[in-house]
């Protein structure tokens, strides 16, 4: 394994977590739409190049469901329900990553400070690769999600962004594939 294999995606390798982008959270969010929009393109090229896709929501009875532009896009992958911040410390979140038989984990989702940041660490802590897409991640206060992405880059994940992961994942251009990515980030 050289220097550079942790930087690279393969979407062979790769599973995507989406971190708790739910109703009321999102509400609260400066960066909503971007965050929205960006996990969207990532959800759709999970789907569409059979990378397999893990939800979470943390207490659903507060924070309210999936936001709706993105649920139906989730279907018919239920969300494992948490009320840890860390997505490793629910009972069933590891059983279900153990399922896809995937080692490295692309990261978007809510509050970049809190559950993003606990889970990449938990995910990290196990030998995991972790690749967080920043312009698909936030928190309430920008400050937070910057000083959060620092912390995550110093404790050994690839921060990235959306488009990268994208054409990452893709390898190459001219294909089906390709020309429905490109057609939804234009």
């Amino acid at each position: 394994m050289t220097r550079l294999s942790g930087f690279q995606l393969d979407r062979e390798d790769a599973v995507l977590l989406v971190i708790d982008v739910q109703e009321r959270l999102a509400a609260a969010m400066a960066e909503r739409e971007r965050v929205i929009a960006n996990s969207g393109h990532l959800i759709a090229a999970a789907k569409l190049l059979g990378v397999p896709t893990l939800l979470t929501e943390q207490y659903p009875k507060g924070l309210g469901p999936t936001a709706p532009e993105l649920r139906s896009a989730l279907e018919p992958a239920p969300a494992i329900v948490k009320m840890t911040f860390d997505c490793c410390g629910e009972p069933s979140f590891a059983p279900a990553l153990e399922q896809t038989g995937r080692s490295t984990v692309i990261v978007c989702g809510m509050e970049a400070h809190i559950c993003v940041l606990q889970t990449v660490l938990g995910l990290l802590a196990t030998g995991l690769t972790v690749h967080v897409a920043a312009d698909a991640v936030c928190s309430r206060a920008p400050e937070n999600a910057r000083i959060a992405l620092e912390l995550l880059r110093d404790a050994g994940a690839v921060v990235t962004c959306t488009e990268t992961v994208l054409f990452q994942l893709l390898g190459r251009a001219g294909t089906a594939e390709f020309k429905a990515i490109q057609a939804r980030i234009r």
